[in-house]
């Protein structure tokens, strides 16, 4: 009895931003613990970057710092492929094919490209005011990242589901008019469960994002990653009274990070009263240095020039160009462009 194939899952990772503790938990422990039940392919979204950014020197420093996290947190390049969507010139040939086939009423109702006019909209201004093509055209491009390396399932949060449900419908109308010749494979989107996709508070106590600039960055020496944690806002209930571990962003990030045995204490010691905040800050100051000087340490490595980020990067390439090269000689072949074999 011959073993099912094993299907395979894909990861962009879109830098933007330096990345903080909400990434690690939200998005790239998550992914990593996908490895054992999938083929697994990650890839630095730089092109997709380029519908925000425009500081050329910053989108090199993103390209690599997010591939150096990614590394730094566990990535296991030998297991994964790994690689800079620039680096795989077979998905922009393949994105004007898609293009072809994609109806501009679906780009209509795209999250984000409604989200701009809305907001020009209330502001009185023309509904396409600063909307550029590369945010309208966002969704084809995700969808041929998705499309050209085969994927099966794409672990995504659930903001994030539109976009692989538009893969689908890109994948089913190329395979409706060129089916006969080459299909694509239909995507699914899954959405990671448990504590590790939780979401993690930031320093004023919404959810950590860079767009609340509230984050706390995974790379900070040790005195500033300090003097970020004593900032957490804390309410003046007394040291002696009991207090709510639930609704304390000091807490739910101390008992994302701490052994279980020390966080079950710590919420009996807040609850019956006798720790105050301060306290509880160096207890998190302690935990989350103890968990990141080891990711500083590797991730300092791979940033500095020379270091093995970049052959890695090269490597995962090579093999992401041959996997969409294979689709790219297929769907030449079935939409009558010379050059298929």
């Amino acid at each position: 009895m011959s073993q099912p194939e094993t299907k395979v899952s894909l990861t962009g990772i879109k830098p933007t931003g330096e990345p903080h503790l909400g990434n690690l938990i939200g998005a790239i422990r998550p992914a990593l613990e996908l490895v054992d039940q999938f083929e697994s392919i990650y890839f630095i979204a730089d092109y997709h970057a380029l519908t925000t950014e425009r500081d050329p020197e910053l989108l090199r420093h993103y390209s690599r710092s997010v591939a150096a996290t990614w590394l730094a947190a566990g990535l296991d390049p030998s297991r994964t492929t790994f690689y800079r969507q620039s680096d795989v010139p077979e998905v922009f040939e393949l994105m004007w094919v898609l293009s072809c086939v994609t109806g501009k009423g679906l780009m209509n109702r795209a999250h984000a490209y409604k989200a701009a006019r809305d907001r020009n909209l209330e502001a009185g201004e023309d509904p396409d005011a600063g909307v550029n093509m590369g945010l309208f055209n966002y969704p084809v491009l995700m969808a041929v990242d998705i499309l050209a390396m085969e994927s099966d399932v794409i672990p995504v949060g659930k903001d994030q589901v539109q976009h692989v449900e538009y893969a689908a419908d890109i994948a089913g109308s190329f395979n409706h008019f060129y089916g006969d010749t080459y299909s694509f494979t239909i995507p699914e989107a899954i959405i990671p469960e448990g504590t590790s996709a939780q979401t993690l508070p930031g320093l004023d106590g919404r959810k950590m994002s860079k767009s609340y600039d509230n984050t706390i960055p995974l790379f900070l020496p040790e005195a500033e990653l300090k003097k970020l944690v004593r900032r957490i806002p804390t309410d003046s209930t007394p040291v002696s009274e009991p207090k709510d571990p639930d609704s304390s962003a000091v807490f739910q990030l101390f008992e994302q990070f701490a052994a279980p045995a020390d966080a079950a204490e710590t919420r009996k010691r807040l609850e019956e009263g006798g720790l105050g905040w301060g306290e509880l800050k160096n207890q998190l100051f302690g935990v989350l240095d103890e968990h990141l000087a080891p990711l500083r340490a590797r991730y300092d490595e791979l940033m500095e020039p020379g270091s093995e980020l970049d052959a890695v990067l090269a490597e995962g390439a090579e093999k992401a160009r041959q996997r969409a090269g294979r689709v790219l000689r297929r769907v030449r072949g079935a939409v009558g462009i010379a050059g298929s074999a």
